[in-house]
């Protein structure tokens, strides 16, 4: 059974309950790595400098502590790191993702389906590791 790094516990516990508690049933069954929760003003101004967000300090709910989102990846340790073009990958793993949420009560929101139509190409900006608390509805 895949178990997450000392890393991604660190910057899973930065995150808001609901997301520790669907990707600690995810990691039983899909290996991932948690690349951030919580950013600070410093490392969200470097993630929209980098174009890996669209969002300015303090509007991304990585901002929040508690955060309300997480970056997170399908890994497999040592064979498969991250592939970031693997489109296909990452969209089974946010499938994982979003069941696991729905089977707990919580709604989650996937940078690869901002609007939550399950159209995952109208997408202007995919930020396919992003997944984040949604509202209701």
């Amino acid at each position: 059974m895949p178990v997450f790094s000392e890393r991604s516990k660190r910057n899973l516990g930065q995150c808001d309950e609901r997301l520790q508690r669907v990707f600690n049933e995810v990691i039983k069954h899909f290996d991932c790595i948690v690349i951030c929760g919580h950013r600070s003003k410093a490392e969200q101004d470097a993630a929209l400098a980098a174009g890996n967000s669209k969002t300015r300090f303090p509007n991304s709910k990585h901002n929040r502590m508690p955060s309300l989102a997480a970056d997170v990846a399908p890994f497999e340790r040592p064979k498969r790191p991250i592939d970031w073009n693997d489109r296909e990958r990452m969209t089974y793993f946010a499938g994982q993702v979003v069941a696991t949420a729905r089977a707990q009560g919580v709604t989650i929101r996937w940078g690869g389906d901002w609007d939550r139509d399950t159209e995952v190409k109208d997408n202007g900006f995919d930020d396919l590791v992003h997944f984040e608390i949604a509202e209701q509805g």
